[in-house]
């Protein structure tokens, strides 16, 4: 007797988006009667996985590419913590599955979220599922999910997505409340091995101090050392290039 196949999605308006399969995630073999998975099945996975997070890049990051500003310029003052990231979304696909992450360490305006979303963009293009939050924002929806019980469902929706993209370590005033948040998603996405990109304008000692010992050490194991840059803020150098001269 053949396998039966399970759907993704049996409504009538799933196609898929290869135009390979039924709209079901696997091809059919009639002759062994035997399903086996089509390409579009882990697109649809990570679809599932991300539903109901902030899956967006955001359009000031929407063209962001190795090939051109601001990253073309971090090239120029910090070319190995560059070829780091590189390196990273060279193999992309495979830091991923292994739950490998990176996190970036440095000043304010020296292109770290620049960087952490070029990161994001392309688990995006490949398919991953992935989630981008700010740590303001990201604790908000926590604080809102409260009022309706749905904490542990954004806890475990936030564990399974494959990347989750951080942004802003550090950002909040330290409290309890905070502490057990941030511990509960990095151990959470510890677990179940999965990767997380993050951004913090702090040093390694006052993260310890802002985000607990147990939340730091469980970053590091998924994340490696730190990727410091440093430097001026480019942002104020723009603003200050991009304002009219005085008559």
């Amino acid at each position: 007797m053949g396998t039966r196949a399970l759907r993704i999605d049996d409504s009538p308006a799933a196609r898929c988006p290869l135009g390979i399969c039924d709209g079901s995630g696997f091809v059919n073999d009639e002759a062994t009667r035997t399903a086996t998975d089509c390409p579009c099945r882990s697109q649809r996975i990570a679809a599932a996985r991300s539903r109901g997070l902030e899956a967006r890049i955001p359009r000031r990051y929407a063209g962001v590419s190795f090939d051109r500003p601001p990253v073309s310029d971090i090239a120029r003052s910090a070319p190995e913590q560059l070829r780091i990231v590189r390196r990273y979304v060279d193999q992309i696909d495979e830091n991923i599955a292994a739950g490998r992450g990176l996190w970036l360490q440095g000043d304010v305006g020296t292109g770290k979220t620049t960087l952490a979303m070029l990161i994001s963009k392309t688990a995006l293009e490949r398919g991953h599922g992935t989630a981008i939050y700010s740590l303001p924002r990201l604790l908000g929806l926590l604080r809102e999910s409260l009022a309706t019980d749905g904490k542990m469902e954004l806890i475990d929706r936030l564990a399974a997505v494959d990347l989750l993209h951080i942004d802003d370590l550090g950002a909040e005033h330290r409290t309890d409340w905070v502490l057990e948040q941030l511990y509960a998603i990095v151990n959470a996405r510890y677990e179940a091995e999965r990767a997380i990109v993050a951004t913090t304008n702090l040093e390694p000692d006052a993260l310890r101090e802002a985000l607990g010992d147990r939340t730091v050490s469980r970053l590091e194991e998924i994340c490696g050392e730190p990727i410091p840059l440093h430097g001026p803020d480019r942002r104020r150098e723009l603003r200050l290039d991009e304002t009219p001269s005085a008559l």
